[in-house]
């Protein structure tokens, strides 16, 4: 609330109506029914209980934009979303927790139970203590408040004496339980979340001594503000999800924090701005609409742009050699920015330390790596596992679960943030229902003749039993149909197809019925990255993900969509 309506002083033309429900849901749905006979331009919410509100805000989003601050919703009707990986973070805890040799016994003090970040903060955790010496031996309600959280854990140490730590989803909980042990003369390690500045708040919690460690968790409003501006000006560039970046905190490190976070940022926007851009090559219509998207939105932010490609022809470890080769000749030139989009996940942390050490930040474009997050600024695409939730959703929701589907899955480039995440989100869907198999898997480097060859090939060995081609892009199943129609069976009609992009080529193969669905991967990153370039030379800290803004295509919505596609 507070960092809401600071930010918004920053700007003439925004009136702010705040509304409290104080965790009750149903106060909440009469705020927002208030707030929107109030006639609103934009509404930010902060769910109480995303189940019972989640079609009320997709409802007001038909009307006009919803920013969905902290606690998502389930689904996509909403403008845009600013929270945390609060899975990542749960994760992350537990790791810690259980490396520490004083840890066994763990009471976890628990948000909401219906909000989601309390049972992604939960799940988390539990997952990372599976196949450790360490274990959560119960779990009590604490609602985010300090005093229900000190009186339930009262309870629970004159109960158990073999309690040795506390798992707290809230600094302010935390801090409760701190206190019913300190009335029974316990010394516990106990973890928070929030991490905000403040007496008796988080960092100050963890200077004190009273929290072992927490995790600063942003809160989202400074953003909110800032993208609700953007919005109603139809900006460019407008993200679908932003994941905020987090910092984990202990005694050791509180005082840099403090410092830090109390320090203004420096406004380098006066400035002339350089980017060096390493790109991957052009293996795809998808990759040259996203090289233009680049260089076409730094010319019209005014950012020079150093733009450098690797060769086509070059194997998978060649280009990412190149890269690699591009990025140090980007520090040797103190560009002042670096972006990249890796062709592989892994190989990349020395040459982002390079970069770190010069002072240069680096976002990753389109794809991840498998570094360290305080080697780069931010990660600006697509959600890779989702796309690949939504094609095994339509697969479920379009066909009959009691008969069994055979599936062939073309995967793109081994070991590509792509290839990893399209996969493991299509297995999740399907992974609980025995009717649906992947019985060839194979890549095909997201390239259209490896996507016809490697179909040729399953098709040879499973011929007219195969029921479903999933492709992790368009250019492998436009391969793939034509492999299909070789062998004298009807793309589309005889086996299903499935692919990741929706450029044009594969909206006109929906057209004609030959490609049954196509998950949007937005190639047109550029106006956002050039944003995101801007904010960071004005001493911005930008999310640790943007996530882009994508849709699925049928033969129900293509049409109207194909006039107007780009790539």
């Amino acid at each position: 609330h507070q960092e809401i309506l600071e930010e918004a002083e920053k700007y003439d033309n925004i009136r702010i109506i705040y509304k409290d429900a104080a965790n009750d849901t149903d106060k909440q749905i009469e705020d927002i029914n208030e707030l929107m006979d109030y006639g609103i331009d934009l509404l930010i919410v902060s769910m109480n209980d995303s189940d019972v509100l989640t079609p009320i805000v997709g409802d007001i989003y038909s009307e006009i934009p919803v920013i969905v601050l902290d606690r998502a919703v389930d689904g996509y009707d909403y403008t845009l979303f600013i929270g945390l990986d609060n899975y990542q973070l749960g994760y992350e805890a537990g790791s810690y927790m259980a490396s520490l040799p004083r840890v066994r016994n763990i009471v976890e003090i628990t948000g909401i139970p219906t909000s989601i970040p309390t049972s992604e903060r939960s799940l988390g955790f539990v997952e990372a203590l599976s196949t450790q010496a360490a274990f959560v031996s119960k779990q009590i309600v604490g609602n985010w408040e300090k005093d229900i959280a000190e009186d339930s854990f009262y309870q629970v140490l004159e109960e158990d004496a073999g309690v040795d730590a506390v798992y707290a989803h809230s600094d302010d909980m935390g801090f409760g339980a701190y206190l019913a042990a300190s009335t029974l003369g316990r010394d516990l390690f106990i973890l928070g979340f929030d991490g905000l500045l403040g007496d008796d708040r988080g960092l100050d919690l963890v200077r004190k001594g009273i929290l072992d460690a927490t995790f600063i968790c942003p809160t989202g409003g400074k953003e909110a503000i800032r993208y609700a501006v953007d919005i109603l000006s139809k900006e460019s560039g407008i993200p679908k999800k932003i994941i905020l970046r987090t910092e984990f905190v202990t005694i050791d490190n509180v005082d840099n924090i403090i410092k830090a976070e109390s320090t203004p940022a420096v406004n380098n926007t006066d400035q002339e701005i350089i980017m060096g851009y390493a790109q991957i090559g052009s293996e795809s219509t998808w990759r040259n609409a996203n090289s233009e998207s680049i260089i076409e939105a730094a010319k019209e932010a005014g950012i020079e742009l150093i733009f450098k490609n690797v060769d086509n022809s070059l194997s998978d470890r060649e280009k990412q050699a190149k890269q690699i080769e591009f990025i140090e000749e980007f520090i040797m030139e103190g560009v002042d920015v670096i972006a990249f989009t890796p062709i592989i996940e892994t190989g990349w942390d020395d040459v982002l330390l390079l970069a770190k050490e010069a002072g240069i930040p680096v976002i990753l474009s389109d794809r991840r790596v498998d570094a360290s997050n305080d080697l780069w600024s931010t990660y600006m695409g697509s959600d890779f596992e989702e796309e690949g939730r939504r094609a095994a959703r339509w697969l479920v929701e379009h066909t009959d679960s009691s008969e069994v589907y055979q599936i062939v899955e073309l995967v793109g480039t081994t070991g590509s943030a792509p290839a990893i995440g399209r996969h493991k989100g299509f297995k999740e869907i399907i992974a609980g229902i025995p009717n649906y198999e992947i019985i060839y898997s194979a890549g095909a480097n997201f390239e259209y003749e490896d996507g016809k060859e490697t179909m040729e090939d399953a098709l040879k060995i499973y011929g007219d039993t195969i029921d479903v081609v999933y492709a992790h892009n368009d250019d492998m199943a436009l391969g793939a149909i034509e492999a299909i129609e070789a062998y004298g069976l009807v793309a589309g009609v005889d086996i299903l197809i499935i692919s990741v992009d929706a450029t044009k080529a594969a909206l006109n193969m929906i057209i004609v019925e030959k490609l049954n669905c196509a998950v949007e991967c937005n190639p047109l990153l550029g106006p956002q990255i050039m944003k995101a370039v801007k904010d960071l030379m004005a001493g911005v800290e930008l999310p640790i993900e943007i996530i882009t803004g994508e849709s699925v295509y049928t033969i129900e919505n293509t049409e109207k969509e194909i006039k107007i596609r780009k790539y």
